[in-house]
């Protein structure tokens, strides 16, 4: 039976036709793929599939009947709940606080804290998350957030599911608790719809396929039917080589400058002795489960975090910045995991955003070179093909893969030594990601250091000359990610 059918639904925005005539269905109890480049009308269709905004034409029918949610707590009392790539969470309240928001337990007429936290405590044992129920949603990683929103979607009984991009920001021993949850909840009867980039979730979890280009809907698929090349072709439109670039002629260099030198770092919290060090010309990445510190790493280094002790040495003079704005005079530029957060300020342009850390380069007595400026802004969009109808378009409006180019741009025109990339292809197209590779590779090959964190194995296995690993805080080892595999990483994480 079919518990979700999308019929011509269109939807314009102002020079954009974002959806043009989407067709599919999903069958009850069946995982249902929706991939696209970045761009191809994902994001839209979920806000119109979870009742955040309204199509311009075509229907939506859940189980036979009309379904037309005006608000997406109307969709979820009809059965349908979303987790949303970017978090709906508020920092300031508890994790049971989150998971039950708009849902409170009540009793004889006041809030009943006591049967929310032990209600969120099973929802989070379900998924194997133990997450104290009464932190502070702030206080959590970019995954325990994630896994928080998985909880709360959970908290209601859904008849359809959607999840955009769940395991963007987890670990292994996560993505296993993921896969064990979506499983579940399908054997339960209950339809997932999965958006996701990472082609091993797609041919490990789901049954069928829609693919999605330029807002139209390509084809629908069985999972069965298709392999890795076939299904890129299909979302690209291309054929797309997704090697990594071959990195084993780099960073082999002994009398190469050491760029970036940590001994003994320790700061207050989850670092506490981590030695290290990246040469001209290299790719270090840093391996470990979420947890391990390797954002704080890259936090004190960018000067957002505090020392406790221990010494950073940036071409061989010390590096304590107490500020980013010192970290970026020193050299440093950072690609930061939450780019919504820390990497952008949606309100402004593409163009504001893409100029900000080089802003003070193209003024002359205190004026900005809009000529400059202009001519720098149209190489970045030029160079990572930012899809969007002009460089004035707000940043917050684009889809998370643009965001991401604009992240990254913003440091290409910028004079650094050391690039910091903390899950830098995050919700990012297999089409995307290849172009990022080539682009990671270009930095290093013109003699600037790399710090690569990412919790994808092949990302690092690929892109890294040496991996470091990290466990709770601490180094547990190093190797020449050459001849390396997933298995041996592993274990040295596992030390």
């Amino acid at each position: 039976m079919k518990a979700l059918e999308v019929k011509g639904i269109s939807k314009s925005y102002p020079g954009v036709r974002a959806l043009d005539r989407i067709e599919f269905s999903c069958s009850r109890g069946s995982v249902h793929a929706l991939v696209g480049e970045n761009g191809a009308g994902k994001s839209t269709l979920i806000k119109i599939l979870s009742g955040a905004t309204a199509p311009d034409e075509g229907e939506l029918s859940l189980d036979g009947k009309s379904y037309s949610p005006a608000s997406p707590s109307e969709a979820a009392t009809v059965g349908v709940s979303t987790i949303y790539q970017e978090f709906n969470l508020i920092p300031g309240l508890s994790v049971a606080e989150n998971i039950f928001l708009g849902r409170e337990r009540i009793s004889r007429g006041l809030l009943d804290a006591a049967s929310m936290r032990s209600e969120a405590k099973a929802l989070l044992a379900r998924i194997g998350a133990p997450i104290d129920v009464r932190r502070r949603v702030g206080t959590l990683s970019v995954a325990e957030q994630q896994l928080v929103e998985i909880a709360k979607a959970l908290a209601v009984s859904a008849r359809v599911l959607i999840m955009d991009e769940p395991s963007a920001t987890l670990s292994d021993r996560e993505m296993t608790l993921l896969y064990n949850v979506v499983r579940t909840l399908s054997r339960d009867g209950v339809t997932i719809l999965y958006v996701s980039h990472r082609m091993d979730e797609i041919f490990d979890l789901c049954d069928t396929c829609t693919i999605m280009k330029d807002g139209r809907s390509v084809c629908t698929r069985r999972v069965a039917d298709l392999d890795r090349a076939s299904l890129i072709r299909l979302m690209v439109g291309r054929e797309v080589d997704t090697r990594f670039p071959d990195r084993r002629d780099n960073g082999d260099e002994p009398a190469a400058q050491i760029v970036l030198d940590v001994k003994a770092l320790r700061l207050a919290e989850r670092v506490k002795d981590v030695t290290f060090s990246i040469r001209a010309g290299e790719i270090v990445g840093l391996a470990g489960l979420v947890g391990a510190g390797r954002t704080e790493v890259a936090r004190a280094i960018f000067g957002l975090d505090d020392i406790a002790s221990g010494e950073i040495s940036l071409r061989g003079r010390a590096h304590r910045p107490k500020t980013p704005a010192e970290a970026i005079e020193s050299g440093v530029a950072l690609v930061p995991e939450d780019r919504k957060a820390q990497g952008l300020v949606l309100g402004l342009s593409i163009r504001e955003n893409a100029m900000l850390p080089t802003l003070k380069s193209i003024c002359r007595f205190g004026f900005v070179s809009r000529r400059r400026e202009q001519s720098r802004v149209a190489s970045v969009c030029r160079q990572l093909a930012v899809s969007a109808s002009s460089a004035e378009v707000p940043v917050g409006t684009l889809s998370g893969g643009n965001q991401q180019k604009v992240v990254f741009g913003k440091w290409i025109a910028h004079d650094y030594t050391l690039l910091i990339l903390d899950e830098p292809t995050r919700g990012v197209d297999v089409g995307a990601k290849v172009e990022f590779y080539r682009l990671i590779d270009e930095i290093a090959r013109s003699g600037k250091a790399v710090l690569l964190i990412s919790s994808e194995m092949p990302e690092l296995l690929g892109m890294a000359d040496r991996i470091v690993a990290l466990r709770d805080g601490v180094v547990t080892g190093e190797a020449s990610a050459h001849g390396a595999t997933e298995e041996s990483v592993l274990q040295m994480i596992a030390r």
